[in-house]
């Protein structure tokens, strides 16, 4: 009999596949990822520290005590204190390039207080990290929807309140709030698009590089903007027009049905038809075959974190997977937040460290569905790392173009991890059922915050020994490739919606990949079947 996925499956096949009713949710979706990444990447910007000057004065002594004179003021580009050789002890102030206006001139945050901006930074992504164990238990037990647009909805109300802040301990407190808001987006936007997309269109809900794009964007508005509190205001504003689409659309009829609500889903089946211009398909089998899937009743049941661990197969592979995750995220923001370390115009590099992901999620597009997820992941895992390591080498050397060589196997970093951890987002997604694949996202997302958290402070230790943040970063995605080799491939392969099916088709999953050796995938995988992108 017909599994209740293969049925769902083709049920989004006949409203259309991929029509209309897709294309406005992505859109949607996409565009409310700008917001997102702002407020990601907020702090590789807010948190650079200007040019500055130790001012101090020089008393002059005169003998004629008729002649009053004020004193000399002389400064000291980027020194906590006044030369040896002077009379004072201590700076009269610290002054600041004026054609940037971040936290750092907003509170003084040199010299004994700069460890305060890579503080509030690690601060930001705890709050992601808070988030995981949170966003992904509550999509699952209340629904997809609810989550995705309170997360938008609390960025912008915490971005506005951000922007008058009256003390850099008010913003580590709301950057907290603003990193768990982003969490609870990255944990269940995914989910939610997917599952309303047909299995040949899913990697591309993480391959389009919409990412990269507005955080290529963000370089162009510091340029323009110049000032944090303006920054602030900016990406709350553009946080409210997709607020609007709450009207619109609908839960996951995937997961109404996974949650026994099953007249609900119908009538959601029938919103995406018309909305495509397609006959309304016959669902009058939905609740029978939900009713005589085993293992559709496990779904019903409530299951938390506890249900990914004590399944063996879950456990392990969530372990694999993990050191990806964590890695990813830690060489990503690595780079991101330490792009002050490159050479040459602060702005450019912040436009070139986030455009450079535009490649490397189109190029993972096409290699995820025609090697698959798991060498995909492994290929860039693999040159990412050697990248890392050669720019650690140069960072403790004394070579000629030292700079112009750093930058370039750095951006060659950047593109591998970013490209590596696409491909892992997809890749981990197909890994878990249904029930759980929030809650495993959200753990995924969760853990991943671990290397973010760490990274700031990694970039403020860097500054001080040279070449230990990329040798970290090289180390550790050839330690992520290795892991991802003992994860089963997923391209070609159904979703699962409970974990009972998962494991009843672990064989099937093994036969279908053997069978594949020498033929490809698209000729031995039915394609209604296949989670993979064709063209």
């Amino acid at each position: 009999m017909q599994s209740i996925s293969e049925f769902l499956e083709d049920i989004l096949q006949r409203c259309g596949g991929f029509g209309r009713f897709q294309f406005l949710m992505y859109t949607v979706v996409m565009g409310s990822k700008l917001p997102v990444a702002w407020s990601m990447m907020m702090m590789s910007y807010v948190g650079v520290i200007p040019d500055w000057w130790c001012d101090y004065n020089v008393p002059i002594n005169r003998t004629d005590s008729h002649v009053t004179e004020s004193p000399w003021t002389n400064s000291s580009f980027k020194k906590c204190s006044p030369p040896a050789n002077t009379s004072v002890s201590s700076c009269s102030r610290h002054r600041f390039q004026n054609d940037m206006y971040n936290i750092v001139n907003e509170w003084n945050l040199v010299c004994d207080r700069e460890l305060i901006t890579s503080t509030i930074t690690t601060i930001q992504m705890a709050g992601l990290f808070v988030s995981g164990f949170f966003s992904g238990h509550f999509a699952d037990a209340y629904g997809r929807k609810p989550i995705y647009f309170l997360s938008v909805l609390t960025l912008a109300v915490t971005n506005v309140i951000a922007a008058y802040s009256v003390s850099w301990q008010m913003f580590a407190v709301l950057r907290f709030f603003i990193g768990f808001a982003v969490g609870c987006y990255i944990a269940v936007f995914y989910t939610y698009l997917i599952e309303f997309t047909p299995a040949r269109y899913r990697a591309m809900t993480t391959t389009f590089p919409i990412w990269a794009v507005w955080c290529g964007l963000f370089a162009f508005v510091c340029m323009w903007l110049h000032n944090w509190k303006y920054l602030h205001l900016a990406t709350a504003v553009t946080s409210v027009p997709w607020l609007l689409a709450w009207w619109y659309f609908p839960e996951s009829f995937r997961w109404l049905v996974t949650h026994g609500k099953e007249e609900q889903a119908v009538k959601i089946v029938i919103q995406i038809a018309k909305t495509n211009s397609k006959d309304v398909p016959d669902t009058t089998r939905l609740t029978d075959i939900a009713d005589s899937d085993s293992s559709i009743n496990q779904s019903k049941q409530s299951f938390t974190l506890r249900d990914i661990l004590c399944s063996r197969k879950l456990l392990s592979r969530s372990l694999l997977l993990a050191v990806g995750w964590v890695t990813a995220a830690y060489v990503y923001y690595a780079i991101s937040f330490g792009v002050q370390n490159l050479s040459g115009n602060i702005y450019i590099n912040i436009f070139l460290i986030n455009i450079i992901d535009i490649p490397a999620q189109i190029v993972t597009y096409y290699m995820a569905n025609c090697i698959g997820r798991r060498l995909t992941c492994l290929v860039f895992f693999v040159t990412g790392g050697l990248a890392g390591i050669v720019v650690a080498c140069v960072e403790i050397s004394d070579i000629e173009h030292k700079n112009m060589i750093i930058n370039g196997f750095a951006l060659t970093c950047k593109l591998c991890v970013g490209a590596a951890w696409t491909s892992l987002i997809v890749f981990t997604a197909e890994t878990y059922p249904t029930v759980v694949r929030n809650i495993g996202n959200g753990l995924q997302n969760s853990l991943s915050r671990l290397g973010g958290m760490v990274s700031p402070l990694i970039v403020y230790v860097n500054n001080r020994v040279p070449g230990i943040m990329y040798f970290l970063c090289g180390g550790l995605m050839l330690l992520s490739a290795f892991c991802t080799m003992f994860v089963p491939e997923t391209k070609g392969v159904p979703l699962s919606d409970t974990i009972d099916q998962q494991s009843e088709t672990e064989s099937e999953k093994e036969r279908l990949l053997q069978s594949n050796t020498g033929n490809g995938y698209r000729t031995t995988v039915p394609q209604e079947r296949s989670p993979s992108v064709t063209n």
